[in-house]
């Protein structure tokens, strides 16, 4: 095992700034995901760590050591391509034997950590197959126990799991995941999916456009995203946003006006702002409440998704789309006009800039 430390890490090709002052810690053994739209950097950020791109500017340390100029070989890294990467002309142990053999090991040591391997993969019974006689959750296995029979201090993963279906994709989450509970190593996973962020990390780094905007655990990301682009990205379906007005701020709290609900009164610390500023309301398909339609504060469903034990209720009102979600089953039906309300506690606002507000108790605690 060993910690990562990225200190002001930039990353230019030519004209275009990639990577842009990346200031990081990641603890020894601890899971940690690198999420965000394609384009973001995520992979590109991976590829510095692992020394397949060299930094422009800043400093990476691996365990105490600075290894800017260190080659992949030397930095005790392990990585898992999309791609599996694998020799066809191989068997599954020469595959897995190949990169110790480079490194003129002898045979004995060579066998002891195939094996060890193949044991902890359960890939024990297809040791002499080849890549064409196995299935794609087998190939990605074959593929992390190649870098796992090096004994890495660092595991990189590089969106391991987008080239298999729905049901290996789940299947090999778990695996992945009981791999990191067994082996107590360093991982570092890319991924643009954010459910697999979610149900593997530890700790979730969400990158836009080549800078961080939050680093948490995925239960804080989820419940206090600290942007507009953070709360938009975590959480499927995504967070409804609403535009809204400041109508009044004071030391219990805010009240705002947003077309269509009712005037709300929450608790978000609004007093560096001026009555009137232009906010954004934030909140997720849970936690709103549908009841009949009364008066002005309306919208329409112009759709119902049942998904077996969830509904999802579409709502629309001028240029907002709204997404409601709850338990099936539901009386709700296309075409109705329904009244929606946020439940205050969990409503989310952010100002001009897509900050979030705090909230008092945040405030009051300092």
């Amino acid at each position: 095992m060993a910690s990562v430390t990225l200190d002001k890490v930039n990353k230019v090709f030519g004209s275009t700034h990639i990577i842009k002052d990346v200031d990081l810690n990641i603890g020894n053994g601890e899971f940690v995901v690198f999420v965000g739209p394609s384009g973001c950097g995520k992979s590109t950020l991976l590829r510095l760590i692992a020394g397949l791109e060299s930094i422009s500017d800043g400093e990476l340390c691996i365990g105490d050591s600075v290894v800017n100029e260190l080659p992949p070989r030397e930095r005790g890294v392990g990585m898992v391509f999309q791609s599996y990467a694998l020799y066809p002309h191989m068997t599954v142990y020469e595959n897995m034997a190949f990169g110790l053999k480079l490194a003129k090991m002898v045979k004995e040591t060579v066998d002891d950590r195939v094996m060890a391997t193949a044991r902890i993969l359960q890939l024990e019974e297809l040791l002499q197959r080849k890549p064409k006689e196995l299935s794609g959750g087998q190939r990605q296995r074959v593929a992390m126990g190649r870098a796992m029979a090096r004994e890495p201090r660092i595991l990189l993963f590089d969106e391991p799991l987008s080239n298999l279906d729905a049901s290996l994709r789940v299947q090999m989450r778990n695996e992945i995941a009981r791999l990191h509970q067994r082996l107590e190593s360093t991982m570092i996973y890319v991924t643009h999916d954010q459910v697999e962020a979610m149900t593997l990390a530890d700790k979730i780094v969400v990158l836009n456009a080549g800078r961080i905007e939050q680093v948490g655990s995925p239960q804080e990301l989820y419940q206090r995203p600290a942007t507009k682009f953070v709360a938009g990205f975590i959480g499927s379906p995504t967070m409804n946003f609403m535009p809204a007005t400041l109508a009044a701020s004071g030391r219990e709290g805010c009240r705002v006006h947003s077309p269509g609900l009712h005037e709300l009164a929450l608790p978000q610390d609004a007093t560096d702002h001026a009555d009137g500023a232009a906010l954004t309301l934030g909140v997720r398909p849970e936690h709103l409440r549908l009841d009949e339609a009364c008066g002005d504060n309306a919208f329409e469903i112009v759709n119902v998704e049942y998904l077996g034990n969830e509904v999802y209720v579409y709502l629309e009102a001028g240029d907002t789309l709204l997404i409601h979600r709850s338990e099936a089953p539901s009386k709700w039906q296309t075409g109705q006009r329904v009244a929606l309300t946020p439940d205050p506690e969990h409503v989310h606002l952010f100002d001009a800039q897509d900050r979030a507000l705090p909230a008092m108790r945040t405030r009051a605690a300092a």
